[in-house]
């Protein structure tokens, strides 16, 4: 047995998702070491604008009077899934989100209400469009987080244009807050920043621990009931994105500085199977002043074009769809690693985006860096932006009548109900038609990889034989995703890496079953 400088009952690597684990196992009476790669807690998590979980029936939902049933939204989520995960896998997730849910209200740190968010494909059976199917956390003070005040990520603005950081934790940071306020009174916790699981410790068979690295000087931290690798993806590492054939770059994702892949490694190693490698939570992305491309989504207007001029893309589909869109046709060689929205200037010269996650900046920073263009007519903008101007004029003037008659028939956009669902059911067709014409440049972005460890409902690890390996689980963005390569609606990343981090937990603590009920 190596010698160790901290005996626990569980480690934590990560403290997104993760953080669901370690309060878990410490509420069911477990020691529980916490590990951090970065200086402040929550991952790419507490990056969420609302921090929303997927999680249909639950009491919150109930009370507020919703009528789903769980079989309809197991429907819904098979239909748009299929046969890419294992079928128990998605009950799990599916059935587990309410159980979980109110084992949270069981503690008065955590306080929940209805965001109301639409299902991703309105079109699929089982949909829900009415949003009923999305909660998200209350707002806490940072003051009520004891001894983890101030500690919790986020959010953007202060991380990239060096906002003030509100004393108010809300969306993904409150949900973090309240973990660690739940946490914050318990000596059975310790929480380590700065820290990184590097190696795994597997005695006879079964891993016992792990090796962290923090300022250079490593550390063994051994756990009784098991590891729970919940680290994020390795979307900030572009060695791995190309290794393994994930589109975009790590300049232009919206993941946590520390998701770098150090436990994909460490699992891998010990003999982890892997899943959806090449696969992330995708999203076009504007493009700021420092010249990366960030999420964005909410567009009330615009249109997307190729190098020919031409649109190739529902520009208000949900963003992982678009995105899955824009990857085609960089595949096609249509669309380079950046693009063009062209619009009016019927709203003044910011383009049509209601929801940037990162803000606008000035308008002369993006004038300044050639990412805002504008011209008194088509054809100078499609000088200015590289693309043959009969095209562009003709793709306008073809748009144009498409919104006149509020009826997108060549990409379908505005028939789904996430595509009006921020203009509130007005049309997302909005003609380009008030000069001075305008262009914003667009990228790929990210939320981060979603190709991970393989799992069983549990969250342990499957070895490439599908046998567990023992005392290691996986959850988040380390996990393979349950939902494959789809992204059925708003919070399902949250909510599935929330509910296995919680069975991880639960199954530490013998509590749990290895099936769905």
């Amino acid at each position: 047995m190596s010698a160790a400088d901290e005996t626990v009952d569980v480690l934590v690597a990560g403290s997104g998702g993760g953080i669901a684990g370690a309060y878990t196992a410490a509420r069911e009476g477990l020691s529980v070491a916490l590990v951090e790669a970065s200086d402040r807690f929550g991952g790419t998590f507490a990056y969420s604008g609302g921090g929303g979980m997927w999680f249909p029936c639950n009491p919150v939902l109930v009370r507020a009077g919703s009528d789903d049933t769980i079989a309809d939204a197991l429907r819904y989520y098979r239909a748009v899934v299929g046969d890419r995960t294992p079928a128990e896998l998605q009950e799990t997730y599916v059935r587990g989100g309410a159980a979980l849910i109110e084992y949270l209200e069981g503690d008065e740190h955590f306080a929940f209400k209805v965001l109301p968010w639409p299902d991703y494909y309105s079109s699929a059976v089982g949909a829900r469009n009415d949003g009923m199917r999305h909660i998200v956390s209350k707002a806490v003070p940072d003051n009520r987080l004891g001894r983890f005040q101030g500690l919790v990520r986020g959010p953007l603005d202060h991380e990239r244009l060096g906002a003030p950081q509100p004393d108010l934790l809300t969306g993904g940071r409150a949900l973090i807050g309240r973990f660690l306020s739940a946490m914050a009174e318990n000596p059975a916790v310790t929480a380590h920043l700065n820290t990184s699981l590097v190696e795994l410790i597997v005695e006879d068979g079964r891993v016992v621990g792990a090796v962290v690295q923090s300022e250079g000087a490593r550390r063994v931290i051994l756990a009784r009931r098991g590891v729970l690798l919940a680290a994020g993806g390795f979307e900030q590492n572009d060695a791995m994105r190309a290794e393994y054939g994930v589109a975009g770059a790590a300049s232009d994702t919206m993941g946590a500085p520390g998701n770098v892949g150090l436990a994909h490694r460490a699992a891998i190693a010990v003999g982890a199977s892997t899943d959806l490698m090449d696969q992330a939570w995708w999203s076009p992305g504007l493009v700021h002043p420092d010249g990366r491309a960030a999420f964005a989504l909410c567009f009330t207007g615009g249109i997307f074009v190729d190098r020919a001029g031409r649109r190739f893309v529902n520009e208000s589909a949900a963003y992982d769809r678009a995105g899955r869109e824009i990857i085609r046709a960089m595949g096609e060689g249509a669309v380079g690693s950046r693009y063009w929205m062209v619009y009016d200037s019927r709203a003044g010269d910011q383009p049509p985006v209601m929801a940037t996650n990162v803000s606008f900046a000035p308008t002369s920073e993006y004038v300044s860096a050639g990412l805002w263009l504008q011209a008194d007519s088509l054809t100078e903008l499609a000088n200015q932006i590289g693309v043959p101007a009969d095209n562009l004029a003709a793709t306008v003037h073809r748009f144009n009548e498409l919104a006149r008659r509020d009826d997108d028939e060549d990409f379908g956009r505005g028939r789904e109900s996430f595509d009006r669902a921020f203009t509130g059911g007005a049309s997302p067709l909005v003609p380009i038609d008030t000069p001075p014409y305008r262009a914003a440049a667009f990228g790929l972005s990210d939320l981060g990889t979603k190709g991970g460890l393989r799992t069983d409902v549990d969250a342990r690890v499957l070895a490439v034989d599908d046998r567990p390996l023992s005392g290691l689980y996986a959850a988040g963005n380390t996990m393979a995703a349950v939902s494959g390569t789809t992204y059925p609606g708003g919070g399902n990343p949250i909510g599935a890496s929330l509910l296995f981090s919680h069975r991880a937990a639960l199954h530490m603590a013998g509590e749990v079953r290895s099936s769905p009920e």
